[in-house]
């Protein structure tokens, strides 16, 4: 597929039918998420691999908000047969960047502008979206509710350097109603950019 078709056909799927995912196309997923850029190449990222049906139930009973085993939001996407949870680990960027190399030996995390441990890992989830439509496949990128963050850990005996930032869901597709919020429509070039100087 061309890239540009990958890019126009990316979107957040929502609905799965009950077909597998070959294993070793999850591995090329994962894998594209490897070359993903990160701050002084600190690849402080891991990725929890779901792909059976205990685990990926055992996510679902850990994640979901309490009483609300089939809502809405989730009854299309527990459907998905892999789950794939990007984490992040700041301490392995505050480690390498007080590395020689680097120079900063305080671990100073106001050095910082943007957490780029988050960020890295957010590019590495984008290189799997984006894998997944190369592959024909679908995807969607959504959170663990903060008071389920505990149970999810737990469940998966998750190291506390490490904070997971999202989940994706991978399947083939099966008919979805698009999200509501896609009648906002989207931002054209000229709202977003702003040539020279942010007034000009």
């Amino acid at each position: 597929m061309e890239f540009a078709d990958v890019v126009s056909r990316r979107r957040m799927v929502r609905n799965y039918t009950d077909d597998p995912v070959d294993p070793v196309v999850v591995d090329r997923i994962v894998g594209n998420a490897l070359r993903a850029p990160s701050a002084g190449f600190s690849q402080g990222w891991a990725f929890l691999r779901l792909d059976t049906p205990a685990d990926v139930a055992r996510f679902w009973a850990a994640a979901t908000p309490l009483g609300k085993g089939s809502d809405g939001w989730s009854a299309g996407l527990r459907r998905a047969p892999v789950l794939i949870v990007p984490m992040s680990s700041k301490a392995a960027y505050l480690d390498r960047y007080a590395e020689p190399d680097k120079g900063w030996t305080d671990r100073d995390e106001s050095r910082w502008t943007a957490p780029y441990w988050d960020i890295d890992a957010g590019m590495a989830s984008l290189l799997m979206l984006l894998t997944v439509v190369d592959e024909g496949l679908g995807a969607c990128f959504f959170g663990v509710p903060p008071e389920r963050m505990a149970d999810f850990r737990a469940a998966f005996g998750v190291p506390d350097e490490f904070r997971p930032i999202g989940v994706v869901s991978i399947g083939h597709r099966a008919p979805d109603r698009l999200s509501p919020s896609l009648r906002r429509g989207r931002r054209d070039l000229d709202a977003v950019v702003h040539r020279g100087r942010w007034d000009g």
